[in-house]
């Protein structure tokens, strides 16, 4: 009788196992490590869209602190309004090249 429930509870163990292995999707983590070339060229877009996002990200938050900085000079600040209004004149003479 021990002998039978020992088999029960191992297989329970077994099938909880294949579970949570088909759960990680494993067969297909390994598969992706067989093929090199496929694992490089996921790698790759997963960079290029990295470097993109960055891009697209630095660019909107260079865009809002230039707005800032331009709505903070139209305030006209006594000391923080000059040097904010040089550091557009800069920026927007640098964009005009």
């Amino acid at each position: 009788m021990s002998d039978s429930k020992d088999k029960k509870a191992l297989t329970g163990k077994v099938e909880e196992l294949a579970f949570y292995l088909e759960r990680m999707r494993l067969a297909e983590y390994i598969a992706l490590f067989s093929r090199p070339w496929r694992l490089m060229w996921l790698n790759f877009l997963a960079g290029l869209a990295r470097g993109v996002g960055i891009a697209i990200g630095g660019t909107l938050l260079a865009a809002l602190v230039l707005i800032l900085l331009n709505e903070l000079a139209i305030l006209n600040l006594p000391v923080i309004g000059d040097f904010i209004a040089e550091l557009v004149r800069i920026v927007q003479g640098q964009l005009a090249k």
